[in-house]
């Protein structure tokens, strides 16, 4: 039986488009094939991934070189200055769900997100749809069934695209240096998926390919060895448009070691980003080079894709307080029980994602990096921050920052993220010399202490064993923030017995007890011929709020504010010239959103 529905060749010419891979680099080229797969429940009853429960015993490839500490004056000449070094006091809940995932290879990096009924995991290298109580729908299968004739490479990304309502899952392939990029051609993941092929740089391996969706794009940073960001031609692909192509454009002013994989934007939350470029995250540790300091690069990126081209620029440097992001020249970093085998410490890079949500006034991402918290010791711990960006002027700042470590133990590959409230949700790996690797999680809620996070560390996993004659662990875990904007999803890495990854989902809001209406309030949409009527109660503020009605792209069509008296106000919008379809209305401030759809006849 075939097992695929529709497969196109080639759409360019390999020389012309290819001829354009410089150091400088800024080019557009179609995907190399694309094709329509079988209903992902038929092929995985046909391809089944017999050893996802156990993994694989193979090592994934990677293209990293070890970085040095050059600068021996480097900051902090000690510990890390601002090192949080006491548990939170906060109750926490236990996980809301939590199973075991598919094992996977050498390292598993595992990737998962959440849907409205659905979570989709992926590891080195088969993936799963599961219901979100923890039933699989259906067996693994693996990540090569979706593209013909590729190989099981590795290195997946999933990611629920809210604003499209689709499900994208990537990875790469070695041989031909090619990207695979799958999208759901519906909101159902068992279903048939668009599947393409790009060859964004035919003589580098996109290693560590980490990937966000924004308005005009779907993003994507890697190792490669020129320092590029690559964007997939969003629109085409939701529509499975065989035309689909990718902007390649290099990065300017990169800081120089031996491990680079920026971070974009990943637009999350209700409403999308429309019309504004996509920001760039990386740091710079001053260990690397004489004359630098610790500090956050922000670069802003733009796509034409009439012309093909892109604008990427270094936008701002945001000095950070000193940190210490450099451990060992071999990437044996981590202790473990009863073994002098040492775990990498995913050193270098901001782990993913970079999650970007739009607030009142602002807008705000979240980033994470491992550092070094005892320099005697070499004590792991997870930098984190909070940037915002001030909407009326484009700026971005440290709004705060911290550096977990409340106990002795070494934190790391850790993901963070924020709900619709602003409390933060952080998970990471945790691991000892009297600890095996497991996984745990804290959070804080927004109006707490500035640059600590509050809550109880809690366990999601318990490891029983460690990982010998191997260092590589994780390379990376995700958190995502589930559709209702209140619950934190994360899928990491553990050992018990042998390798293992864990799926669980957790909340930040309603820890007080709130229901959840009590903690976003409650808002009904009712449309009055040329008018929506918008009733509101149980509001969480009795300051001034904006009542914004936007199109489903982002795009801010109407803004008022209301005061709330005793938690209810009511408001109404002017849709007179509308054209009929779906809109987004957000009520909030500074300290909460809430935004709903509503369909204008």
């Amino acid at each position: 039986m075939k097992t695929r529905i529709l497969t196109l060749a080639l759409f360019f010419s390999g020389s012309l488009a290819y001829a354009q891979q410089k150091e400088n680099d800024n080019y557009f080229i179609r995907c190399a094939s694309f094709e329509i797969t079988m209903p992902l429940r038929e092929l995985i009853e046909m391809y089944p991934d017999k050893n996802a429960e156990k993994g694989d015993e193979i090592e994934v490839h990677n293209n990293r070189m070890a970085f040095e500490k050059n600068n021996p004056n480097a900051l902090p000449l000690g510990n890390d200055p601002i090192a949080q070094t006491q548990m939170g006091e906060r109750s926490f809940r236990s996980p809301l769900v939590a199973w075991n995932g598919s094992g996977g290879a050498i390292p598993p990096d595992p990737s998962g997100a959440a849907g409205p009924n659905h979570y989709v995991q992926a590891v080195n290298t088969s993936y799963r749809v599961y219901n979100k109580s923890g039933t699989a729908l259906a067996s693994a299968s693996n990540l090569s069934t979706l593209w013909s004739g590729s190989a099981n490479d590795g290195d997946p990304i999933v990611m629920y695209d809210r604003h499209a309502d689709r499900w994208f899952i990537s990875q790469f392939q070695i041989t031909g240096n090619k990207i695979l990029i799958a999208v759901s051609t519906s909101p159902d993941p068992l279903g048939t998926y668009y599947a393409y092929t790009f060859i964004p740089v035919s003589n580098q391996f996109p290693d560590y390919p980490k990937f966000s969706i924004w308005h005009d794009g779907y993003y994507m940073t890697s190792n490669y060895t020129t320092k590029r960001v690559v964007v997939f031609e969003r629109a085409k692909i939701l529509t499975g448009d065989p035309t689909a192509g990718m902007i390649v454009k290099s990065m300017p002013s990169t800081p120089s070691n031996g491990f680079f994989c920026a971070l974009a934007g990943d637009a999350d939350g209700a409403l999308p980003p429309a019309g504004t470029p996509c920001p760039v995250f990386t740091f710079e540790d001053d260990g690397w080079n004489s004359g630098n300091t610790d500090q956050i690069r922000v670069y802003k990126m733009t796509c034409d894709w009439t012309g093909g081209t892109a604008t990427l620029v270094l936008d701002q440097t945001l000095p950070t307080t000193p940190f210490d992001a450099v451990f060992t020249t071999t990437w044996n970093d981590i202790t473990q029980p009863g073994t002098s085998q040492k775990l990498d410490a995913i050193a270098g890079v901001f782990t993913y994602r970079a999650q970007y949500m739009r607030w009142t006034g602002y807008n705000t991402v979240m980033l994470c990096n491992v550092v070094k918290v005892n320099a005697g010791t070499g004590q792991a711990g997870i930098r984190w921050y909070e940037l915002r960006q001030n909407t009326a002027t484009g700026v971005w700042s440290i709004y705060q920052e911290g550096t977990y470590a409340p106990t002795t133990e070494s934190r790391w590959v850790g993901s963070i993220a924020m709900d619709n409230q602003g409390n933060i949700g952080l998970a990471y790996a945790v691991s000892s010399s009297s600890t095996f690797p497991s996984i745990r999680y804290t959070g804080r809620l927004a109006s707490d202490p500035l640059g600590q996070m509050t809550f109880v560390e809690q366990t999601a996993a318990t490891g029983t064993s460690a990982q010998t004659n191997v260092n590589r662990f994780g390379d990376y875990s995700q958190t995502t923030l589930d559709p209702d904007g209140l619950t934190f999803w994360h899928t990491g890495e553990y050992i018990s017995a042998s390798r293992k990854t864990r799926i669980f989902s957790f909340r930040i809001a309603g820890a007080s007890g709130l229901d959840d209406k009590q903690v976003r309030g409650e808002i009904t949409v009712n449309q009055n011929g040329t008018s929506l009527l918008v009733n509101a109660s149980q509001i969480p503020s009795q300051e001034k709020v904006a009542v914004d009605l936007f199109d489903v792209q982002g795009k801010l069509i109407s803004a008022s504010q209301v005061v709330p008296v005793n938690g209810e106000f009511k408001s109404q919008i002017n849709i007179s010239g509308l054209a009929a379809g779906a809109y987004l209305i957000r009520v909030g401030n500074e300290n909460f959103q809430n935004v709903v759809k509503v369909v204008v006849q």
